[in-house]
């Protein structure tokens, strides 16, 4: 079961079984000549194109609609993308605008070279990287599972339920 929760003004939440359909924005595309394009970027071209404004009423009439969405992407794919779907892109645009909730989708950075070392007046290496704090050590010389936090004491078991050592074999 999901909760799912109202991003309106209105506090209400409901819940989703696993026998009705939920989707993600994340998970929602519109069909192109080309390939899908994610619900983010669609919403990022809309963006552009209407200078940060709200996109056109989703109950405008479906030839007003359907010549909105072709100005918006002109290569989507006309067969499979209905004029129920480009209503709902054009309302899920609007409340997400209404609401300030619209997030520019950044394009992903190729991997950054790592930074040289340099050295400083006193002679030592410094990385660019920021160092992870250090770890704490129990006692010098022993060593943590894996598993267990440095620093933590071990409880002992009752001797009732500690099991006898088997020899080591020969």
């Amino acid at each position: 079961m999901q909760l799912l929760l109202n991003i309106s003004r209105r506090k209400k939440r409901s819940s989703a079984f696993s026998s009705a359909k939920v989707s993600s924005l994340d998970e929602i595309s519109i069909f192109t000549e080309e390939e899908d394009l994610p619900i983010s970027k669609v919403f990022d071209i809309i963006h552009e194109k209407g200078n940060g404004g709200p996109a056109i009423d989703y109950k405008s009439d479906p030839e007003r609609l359907k010549a909105w969405f072709a100005e918006i992407l002109p290569r989507y794919n006309k067969e499979k993308v209905y004029v129920s779907d480009i209503k709902k892109v054009a309302h899920w645009y609007n409340i997400l605008h209404q609401l300030n909730l619209l997030v520019k989708e950044e394009p992903e950075k190729p991997a950054e070279p790592a930074e040289p070392e340099t050295k400083e007046a006193s002679g030592t290496k410094k990385s660019g990287k920021k160092k992870s704090p250090a770890k704490k050590e129990t006692e010098p010389g022993k060593k943590t599972e894996p598993g267990k936090k440095a620093g933590t004491a071990e409880k002992s078991k009752p001797a009732s339920r500690k099991k006898p050592s088997k020899p080591a074999a020969k």
